[in-house]
């Protein structure tokens, strides 16, 4: 493991703490499931999920904590979007198709653009199935995601009603979304999206 990987599990270690964790994966465990889906998850989400913690009950998102990967939180059945747009209804039951790209590279506000069922339905059931792991949720209808296929990979997008967006914390630096490391970060140190008023 090289520094920045070691410093990148140090940093994890101390946003989630021992008595929150849920088991970790392991490394053959981790590498059936990426099999399986036909995906590599992005690092250090990766290493994080074999050798700390499957999951968590407590951190980002504020409601729950981590999902263990690729699992839907119980509100994913159940959410109304207010804003969703195309005629057909989301399936919370389909499987989500990791290894399909995520389709988005920049900010999405459906509700307010222009949005043309024969052009943006297929896009709009994409952004929440497509190429991507759930973190967790905030409340029904808000949910962090990272993106493991695509040109976002290794990116944290927030996905509410009516809009996707990536993770950015206040730097220009992060103008493009931030990874997972700097998204549990942020939360830790209440800082970007997190930070207080």
């Amino acid at each position: 493991m090289d520094d920045a990987m070691s410093d990148a599990i140090a940093l994890l270690e101390e946003v989630f703490p021992a008595g929150v964790r849920r088991c970790p994966l392991g490394w053959p465990a981790l590498h059936a499931w990426e099999e399986g889906h036909g995906v590599v998850l992005p690092e250090p989400y990766r290493t994080f999920v074999a050798e700390i913690a499957n999951g968590t009950d407590d951190g980002p998102p504020d409601a729950g904590g981590l999902l263990p990967v690729g699992a839907k939180p119980p509100n994913w059945a159940v959410w109304e979007a207010e804003y969703w747009m195309s005629p057909d209804p989301f399936d919370a039951t389909a499987p989500r198709p990791f290894k399909e790209p995520f389709p988005l590279t920049e900010e999405w506000q459906w509700e307010y653009d222009y949005y043309d069922h024969s052009l943006h339905s297929s896009l709009l059931h994409q952004t929440y199935t497509h190429g991507s792991v759930l973190l967790g949720s905030d409340q029904p209808g808000q949910y962090w995601t990272l993106v493991v296929t695509g040109p976002q990979r290794g990116q944290v997008w927030w996905l509410r009603d009516g809009c996707a967006a990536p993770y950015a914390d206040d730097t220009p630096s992060q103008q493009a979304g931030g990874d997972f490391l700097s998204w549990a970060r942020d939360w830790h140190t209440q800082q970007g999206w997190w930070k207080t008023e």
